[in-house]
């Protein structure tokens, strides 16, 4: 997301800028005694690079019947309760011709009344809905192995049991599919569901940046790091001979528990299929309300951004990768080495406020600098004023979340779910 970027330029400008930053003759002398000025350059670049890409983004326009290809909607469920019924609703009011649409739900051993749910709307929907069920809990990766197994649509749509598409967000998911034969994967737009509380509201803003910018930037490039598990379109010729080896992934000598979808992007790239971004087809999706919720799952995230990562890392400079890698080459390592630099900052941060304490008030400054400019992005797709709760996330995140990715490196091997 943008706001890594600009808040780890504007603390770097802030604690190494101000004594000699203003000096124009003595540019050169700064840049030698402080070689992390290079790096906010770097974070700038990055950013300038983002910002270029994400303006130069189209969506795909949706097409009339005759052109669309039939879709396996799989939806893997665990005890997710009266909500699984709205998401296996909402698909079934999609504007997608139902003779080409199948909604298959997967009920991962659920302990509660999911199945109930379940079972109530594949007798309301008989032509449209399927279901299957496992005895005992596997986890998501396992229903939606089975899920795809079982399909029987030449797209597999990925939806989560806590959330709902649109009428015309069907149509819209698989239009870059239609357009062209090098796609192989499409990321839907994912939005919020309940922006009722303080975290819910703070996280549209995120989701907004990390989708409608972040992604939408890499779509541009024609490879979209992650297509996310809440809405994503898959060609099922294309992942299906590479199922089992996905099921059974490991790191460490570990099973990978988590980073599905990560997963699946990784092998449509490594096949040489482009991955892209689609802003028109919208999925809302419950969100944590709670801190511990919340950073509970960033960190099952940052754990699969570091699994995932290598991997990426591994079939784009090898050979292994047909087609266009050069500038996602090229974005990958700025943006590591940009999101190191950030962190190295924040972690000296203590030592140098201790050495001189008006750093603090250079670096609240730079902070709120940072979280306007972010907003910016915000503003160009979405008015009003919700974009002040991302200013407020800003400083939400630096107080409380900063320790989540140092963490997942430390504890990349722990495969638990972590959300519930």
């Amino acid at each position: 997301m943008p706001l890594a970027g600009v808040l780890g330029a504007t603390a770097w400008m802030a604690l190494v800028g101000g004594d000699r930053a203003n000096n124009a003759a003595g540019v050169g002398h700064f840049l030698a005694q402080h070689p992390v000025s290079f790096f906010l350059a770097l974070q700038l670049s990055v950013m300038a690079l983002d910002t270029t890409l994400w303006l130069c983004y189209r969506p795909a326009k949706p097409r009339d019947d005759r052109p669309l290809p039939s879709v396996t909607v799989v939806i893997p469920a665990y005890n997710e309760g009266a909500m699984v019924e709205r998401s296996i609703q909402s698909v079934a009011a999609s504007d997608y011709p139902h003779d080409r649409l199948e909604v298959l739900v997967v009920d991962d051993g659920s302990r509660d009344d999911t199945w109930f749910h379940m079972e109530h709307l594949r007798r309301r929907f008989p032509d449209l809905v399927r279901l299957l069920r496992f005895r005992g809990n596997r986890g998501k990766r396992a229903g939606l192995h089975a899920g795809v197994l079982a399909a029987r649509g030449e797209v597999i749509v990925t939806l989560d049991s806590d959330s709902e598409v649109l009428p015309d967000t069907l149509r819209a998911l698989v239009a870059p599919l239609v357009d062209d034969p090098r796609v192989g994967a499409v990321a839907g737009r994912v939005s919020v569901l309940d922006r009722s509380t303080l975290i819910g509201a703070m996280l549209d803003v995120q989701f907004s940046l990390a989708f409608d910018f972040g992604r939408a930037a890499q779509s541009t490039m024609r490879t979209v790091w992650c297509c996310p598990g809440a809405l994503s379109a898959l060609r099922r010729d294309v992942i299906l001979p590479h199922l089992d080896e996905w099921l059974d992934q490991r790191f460490l000598g570990l099973p990978v528990n988590h980073g599905e979808d990560q997963a699946l992007t990784n092998i449509i790239l490594r096949a040489g299929y482009d991955t892209v971004y689609q802003r028109s087809a919208v999925v809302q999706t419950l969100t944590p309300r709670t801190y511990r919720q919340l950073y509970r799952m960033l960190l099952r995230w940052e754990r699969s951004y570091v699994v995932e990562g290598l991997t990426y890392a591994r079939f784009m400079f090898g050979r292994s990768r047909r087609g266009r890698r050069v500038l996602p080459v090229l974005h990958f390592v700025l943006s590591n080495v940009r999101l190191l630099v950030t962190h190295v900052g924040i972690c000296t941060l203590p030592w140098l406020i201790l050495q001189r304490p008006s750093r603090l008030i250079n670096y609240a400054a730079a902070l709120a600098v940072g979280a306007v400019l972010t907003a910016a992005y915000y503003l160009r797709t979405r008015r009003g004023a919700g974009f002040l709760f991302g200013v407020v996330y800003a400083f939400y995140s630096f107080l409380l979340l900063q320790w989540i990715f140092p963490w997942a490196v430390v504890t990349v091997r722990d495969e638990r779910w972590g959300t519930r």
